[in-house]
């Protein structure tokens, strides 16, 4: 590249992805960097976007949609002196309203889509609003606003991009390489001065067509597609051939035309010198469902990838929130150990920066449009999940260094040497489970307690509000006692452990989970103690009634029993709510507030869509029209219901494929306030479950007609109205986090661990899609089915609130809500100390001296590289910090945390830590903003995201 467009003077070209362009570089020759340094100086050459890889924007969570943009940022910063200005985002399928936000608050003034309904591009293209400012639907002042360009046409290949007239397209692409026979190099023929004339005329007017699209007259043409430019000859034969055409055209004034090769800022350079911003349309929302029209003749629907790879999926929330936990802690261990002065426990966490940066590149990359997506190849998608497994095991590392020398009473140096002779902590910290693999879930370890011994669970809260945390570990004597990190002695539960694979439940002997509720401060590492001691407490056992089947023989501790009552209900209650459940199938059937009397019918039922062939797969979405959606549910389950003192269950196992388990907590907190709902499916091997679409659905008397709301990105809610004569297919959308419907008297909400495709096909009705499995391809590009389903976990909260206001015209989560799917999505994390070989450790390290306000999320304090060095560490961080947007118009609830209109209180500060300035940049940090005087002058508009660089002294 570098080489051709320094031989051809006049030709440009522009790249997206960093992940890329960061491999060439490490390669590259000291003399080719210098030149490529002079094409981005002189504009000839272009990175648009910038970030690690062209997202996804319907699946991604926006930690992770920022934190790639970040990272790509953050390298083209250090290594080329260079902030990208433009957005280039052609090929995610279907496009949402939060990138655009991201790229407008790193600085970017312009960006490009192109997969929108094709019903949304005549639109654009009868109003000429193909530009147009993209604004917040929550930004009344526009101050967000981009300049967002529209390709008119299908896609983004030459073939289609040239003009309306794919046909002609096509001999305007002269690629045309030795063994190749394609659709182009059969039409194109090379420009002569025989035929030059014809052919200007012929591609100027469809230049002249898409011009016409727009009320300024210009046209954007991209000359590229997938897998282009990779030949030395293709760059001469677009180069010259082309070349041949914009002269003449240029040189022949009648033509009143003018052609030349360009990046994307001339575009946006000439549209701003012929039109003010005020002209242009505003339009706020989104662009999904996606839907094309040109390859089948009829509309197809791209609304199956929301949930396509669950699995996948789930391992990239489980990546997002461990990265997130070691970037905050790190921040804090290797600022403290500088301070310190420690040398070699300095060397030792500067060097787990390296481990962050990789870390950091696979949580990024698997965020790329064929990943998150789950529409790659099988042997593609394994080599995502070994990535994003080493990016778990990474974070896990530095986590775990960061609290040993935390938490550890009188730091000391680093004194053992590994077989390289390289120093090093002696690990005394570990996590309590085992993962074999990427494609297998963990498993608990049980925790052995010496007679005599205890076992320390250390917590870590990495939210900036307290919280109220239900942990459980696998322990293997029941005659124990809980202590806190103040030596209060502190309520416990124990519950069976069962094994649930490979047919009837089975009782593990000798093992118990403990069940604690354990108080967290904000930014905190917690010591909970386990003690042994000599008698049982039998008022911490649970009690487990078994209904439709025999109860395991062996048991020696708990109360284990037949059902023998005639009730057609099972009900669990605290004091908040009453959740009612069949006694055929367990499943839930309603819930009552006790506050009010309120009772909602809430009908779950697990049903499947059978896919239709060759239309419904990894990409499309459905149901073959002649077959009933089949209930799952109506098959006889296995269940038991398990009480306790803290917390109530019904248990569910569907033969081996299905695993459905709610919980009710007696607790005083949030907690009670919802029912926690735990799903495991595994699909059994094919032949069976062929063309399954499995989804869960809730069923309620709310009347909330043909409108839901689902999350876009875990960052804004977006209103969704069903559209009945597009199909299910047409009305399926994306969610990272929640969903909900209302009425007028009452919400009922649905929050989720990982994405989903969701729906409310019908009024009252929560659905949302589990897994999916197509034999067949659905001709979008991937070649193959989806067949590698894996036993896949996922977790949810189902929240009934009621309505006491109706102030607010754009609808938002409430603020129990938000609360509820961040503990969801950020988990505290478990560490066990060894027993036998751990220093004195604090009972309790606190990094903040007091709580964030309810509504600020500290979404991340991440460290900075080194300018120029990309893998070391600097003295600063960045604080990333999000103002959730709630309504008041439900129910509220009493919080251990504050609302301070966006600001932070007086006085908060970092402990642990000296802070010697923060200063307010752009969001990925390239544009230095405000010099802030301490922490506490932090102020977050509602709903944005600022970042702030800290430096530590």
């Amino acid at each position: 590249m570098v080489d051709k467009l320094i031989k051809l003077p006049n030709m440009t070209f522009m790249w997206s992805e960093i992940s890329f362009f960061a491999k060439w570089w490490e390669r590259a020759h000291p003399q080719k960097k210098a030149a490529l340094k002079k094409l981005l100086q002189s504009g000839r050459f272009e990175i648009a976007t910038g970030g690690w890889v062209m997202t996804d924007e319907a699946s991604p969570h926006i930690y992770a949609m920022l934190d790639q943009l970040i990272e790509g940022h953050q390298w083209v910063y250090n290594n080329l002196d260079y902030a990208p200005k433009t957005g280039w985002s052609v090929d995610p399928f279907g496009h949402g309203a939060t990138l655009p936000y991201l790229l407008s608050e790193s600085g970017i003034e312009g960006m490009v889509i192109q997969r929108i309904h094709f019903a949304w591009k005549q639109y654009l293209a009868e109003q000429q609003n193909g530009d147009f400012l993209w604004r917040q639907t929550w930004d009344t002042g526009g101050t967000t606003d981009i300049l967002c360009h529209n390709n008119p046409f299908d896609i983004y290949s030459i073939k289609h991009s040239c003009g309306p007239h794919p046909l002609v397209c096509l001999t305007f692409d002269f690629r045309k390489i030795k063994g190749e026979f394609t659709e182009y190099s059969q039409r194109a023929q090379p420009i002569t001065k025989w035929n030059v004339k014809e052919r200007a005329e012929t591609l100027l007017a469809q230049y002249g067509r898409t011009g016409s699209l727009f009320p300024h007259n210009v046209a954007l043409i991209s000359l590229g597609d997938d897998f282009r430019f990779d030949h030395e000859t293709e760059w001469e034969q677009q180069y010259s051939n082309y070349k041949q055409i914009f002269d003449y055209i240029n040189s022949n004034k009648e033509y009143h035309a003018s052609i030349q090769f360009g990046v994307l800022s001339d575009y946006f350079r000439e549209v701003q010198s012929r039109m003010r911003k005020d002209y242009l349309s505003k339009l706020s929302g989104d662009f999904f469902v996606y839907s094309d029209i040109f390859i089948e003749g009829r509309p197809a629907y791209w609304s199956g990838f929301y949930t396509t790879r669950p699995y996948w999926k789930s391992l990239c929330r489980q990546l997002e929130s461990s990265l997130r936990a070691a970037e905050i802690l790190y921040s804090f261990a290797l600022a403290r150990s500088r301070q310190q002065r420690l040398n070699r426990t300095r060397q030792i966490l500067e060097g787990d920066y390296q481990q962050l940066t990789v870390a950091r590149g696979n949580m990024g990359v698997f965020q790329h449009h064929d990943a998150i997506t789950g529409t790659s190849k099988s042997y593609v998608m394994h080599d995502y999940g070994l990535k994003l497994f080493d990016g778990i095991r990474m974070a896990f590392s530095v986590m775990t260094h960061a609290a040993q020398y935390l938490l550890t009473e009188k730091p000391v140096e680093a004194e053992e040497e590994n077989e390289k002779g390289v120093k090093h902590w002696p690990l005394f910290l570990s996590f309590p489970f085992e993962r074999q693999g990427y494609h297998v879930l963990p498993q608990p370890l049980p925790q052995y307690i010496p007679p005599g011994a205890e076992l320390r669970l250390i917590l870590y809260n990495s939210l900036a509000q307290a919280r109220q945390e239900p942990v459980r570990v696998i322990i293997t004597v029941p005659n124990i006692k809980v202590i806190d990190s103040d030596g209060k002695s502190v309520p416990f539960q124990l519950n069976p452990v069962w094994n649930t694979t490979g047919g009837p439940l089975q009782l593990i002997k000798g093992q118990y989970e403990l069940l604690v509720i354990a108080h967290l401060p904000p930014l905190s590492l917690v010591t909970y103690h386990i003690k042994r001691v000599d008698d049982r407490d039998s008022s911490t056992l649970s009690s487990v009634t078994f209904f439709n089947t025999l109860p395991p023989s062996e048991n020696n501790v708990f109360s284990i029993q037949k059902d023998s009552s005639s009730l057609n209900n099972i009900k669990l209650e605290n004091s908040y709510l009453t959740s009612k459940f069949s006694s055929d199938s367990g499943l839930l059937k309603s819930i009552t507030l006790k506050s009010s009397g309120r009772k909602v019918r809430t009908r779950l039922d697990f049903q499947a869509y059978n896919s239709a062939q060759f239309h419904s797969g990894a990409y499309l979405f459905l149901p073959e029209p002649r077959q009933p959606v089949r209930n799952i549910s109506d098959t006889p389950p296995l269940f038991c219901v398990l009480r306790g003192p803290i917390c109530s269950e019904v248990f569910i196992q569907y033969s081996d494929f299905l695993t459905h388990t709610v919980r009710v907590y007696h607790t005083d907190n949030l907690l009670s306030k919802a029912l926690e709902m735990d799903n495991i499916v595994d699909y059994p091997a094919l032949p069976k479950f062929r063309e399954t679409e499995m989804f869960l659905r809730v069923t309620s008397d709310v009347s909330s007609g043909s409108t839901f709301y689902s999350d876009l990105n875990g960052f804004q809610m977006m209103k969704r109205t069903i559209i009945p004569k597009i199909g299910i297919e047409g009305n399926y959308y994306p969610a990272s986090t929640q969903m909900y419907i209302q009425d007028e008297s009452t919400r009922l909400t649905l929050l989720m661990s990982r994405a989903h495709g969701v729906t409310s096909w019908q009024s009252g009705c929560l659905e949302a899609m589990l897994d999916r499995r197509s034999l067949y391809d659905d001709s979008r590009g991937m070649g193959e089915g989806v067949i590698d389903n894996k036993r896949t976990q996922g977790r949810f909260w189902l929240l009934l609130e009621e309505r006491v206001s109706e102030s607010e015209s754009l609808s938002r989560p409430t603020l129990l809500a938000n609360t509820l799917s961040n503990s969801l999505i950020y988990p505290a994390h478990t560490l066990v100390a060894d027993p036998g070989n751990s220093p004195v450790l604090r009972n309790k390290v606190s990094l903040l001296n007091r709580p964030f306000p309810c509504d600020m999320h500290l979404v991340n304090l991440r460290v900075l590289p080194v300018k120029a060095y990309f893998e070391f560490p600097s003295q600063s961080s960045l604080l990333i910090l999000q103002r959730q947007g709630y309504s008041c118009d439900f129910s509220s609830q009493t919080y251990q945390c504050s609302l301070t209109e966006g600001n932070l209180a007086r006085n908060t500060r970092f402990k642990e830590v000296h802070v010697s300035g923060i200063q307010r940049t752009s969001i990925t940090a390239l544009q230095p903003g405000e010099i802030l005087d301490m922490l506490s002058d932090v102020s977050v508009q509602p709903m944005k995201i600022n970042t702030y660089n800290v430096t530590f002294a």
